[in-house]
């Protein structure tokens, strides 16, 4: 935001100080034309200072008030009196009472507990609010307490007459869970966040998550060849990259499973790697695929799944002038992940902001129940967030009031990052 209000400036700056230039052009003394420019560009480089000199002065003086806010108690409060902040201490701890309140977290432990990334849309609601808190959502609580219950059919929500609305929207058939979950939704419904938090409540439970926080980045970039022996494109940098962020988190996890497959594996040659002389194959070296491991409970968290099916920015040759584009299917990695038709704990996130194009509803190798709409903040949600942006100083306190926020909260039709931007400017 300060590189774009500092880009805005230079612009506007730059077109009003220009205009003696081209004055002093008229009395064709070149020395004049560059004393001009030159105090054009000191003008110029005196307001953008100003204005950097005065956002840093705001944000640091911000930084001041809130601090000494956090003596004050009393601004905790949320609409209706009620607490601003939960007190659960975890994700696990959270029930359908913690709803429509905030969650404090420490960034630091959620770059451990989360080492591959965190979402965009994270980091900048941390940012921007100056706090690393986020809305316990019922929509994220559902997603949890569906897992939970695959895990231990036992178990029973703390409202008996609560529907998964993963289900709900399909069959409204009561405490029905789904193994396989595709979130869909209009931009900046929190999607990503809401597969964050879920995969950080899995690992906190001692699941083994296979987590992938950006999936165009499997099908974007590296280097690419074709199998010969499997027709699918190797992508050798992609595939690198994700057993190194496999193993970021669930190492511990994985050297305490014991191996079960045994088959030799077919050696092949990649990129840049001979094949290796006189051996076709080599032993399985210790460990188990994900899908046998029945220890403990292993989960697929896929963000921008829908770009695993449309294409990628890899190109075959054809002829000499031309080349046809390779689909995400065709890649190795994404071909033995896409698929949710088995009986394993998947769930996928789409993300627009990817801009792949819109999809047909009935996806391939996706079950037909399987996608669900994300919703935008309600309006109960939009009231707490607006609460919690005025004790975050986002908000002036003398402009805020309960007409402004709504009106402001029916501009932005729900979405979440337009509200974060248009609240400070109530009026």
């Amino acid at each position: 935001m300060l590189r774009s209000l500092l880009r805005a400036v230079a612009s506007a700056q730059a077109k009003s100080t220009l205009i003696p230039t081209s004055i002093a052009a008229s009395n064709s003394k070149s020395s004049q034309l560059t004393s001009s420019r030159t105090f054009a560009e000191e003008a110029v480089g005196s307001s953008v200072d100003d204005v950097a000199h005065d956002l840093i002065s705001d944000e640091r003086n911000r930084r001041r008030l809130l601090d000494e806010d956090e003596r004050d108690k009393s601004l905790d409060i949320g609409p209706n009196g009620r607490p601003l902040f939960t007190s659960s201490a975890s994700l696990s701890e959270l029930s359908r009472k913690d709803a429509c309140t905030y969650m404090k977290f420490s960034r630091k432990k959620l770059e451990e507990v989360l080492p591959e990334k965190l979402p965009v849309g994270m980091e900048k609601e941390f940012d921007e609010s100056m706090r690393d808190a986020l809305l316990v959502r019922h929509s994220f609580l559902d997603l949890r307490d569906n897992y939970r219950r695959i895990v231990d059919p036992t178990l029973q929500s703390s409202n008996s007459k609560v529907v998964i609305f993963a289900v709900s929207h399909l069959h409204s058939q009561g405490l029905s869970v789904e193994k396989q979950i595709v979130l869909d939704g209009p931009v900046s419904c929190g999607k990503s966040i809401a597969l964050a938090m879920l995969v950080h409540w899995a690992r906190d439970e001692g699941w083994l998550v296979l987590y992938v926080p950006e999936g165009r980045s499997w099908t974007h970039g590296g280097l690419f060849y074709k199998n010969p022996q499997t027709g699918l494109w190797d992508t050798p940098v992609q595939a690198a990259n994700i057993l190194q962020d496999f193993l970021k988190y669930n190492e511990s996890s994985l050297m305490k499973l014991p191996c079960k497959i045994f088959d030799p594996i077919p050696l092949g040659e990649g990129a840049g790697v001979g094949r290796m002389k006189d051996a076709d194959s080599m032993a399985m070296p210790e460990g188990e695929e994900l899908s046998l491991v029945k220890d403990i409970p292993v989960l697929f968290a896929i963000d921008q799944y829908n770009s695993w099916f449309t294409f990628t920015e890899f190109e075959e040759p054809m002829t000499v002038r031309s080349s046809r584009p390779i689909h995400a299917k065709e890649v190795a990695t994404v071909n033995a992940f896409r698929s949710m038709m088995h009986d394993n704990m998947m769930i996928g996130a789409f993300s627009h902001s990817t801009a792949v194009g819109k999809l047909r509803k009935d996806l391939p190798d996706v079950p037909t129940n399987a996608r669900v709409m994300f919703p935008r903040y309600t309006l109960d949600e939009a009231s707490v967030v607006s609460h919690y942006y005025l004790r975050q100083r986002l908000i002036r306190r003398e402009a805020f009031s309960e007409e402004g926020w709504k009106k402001l909260y029916f501009l932005a039709n729900g979405n979440g990052s337009e509200m974060r931007w248009l609240l400070p400017f109530m009026r």
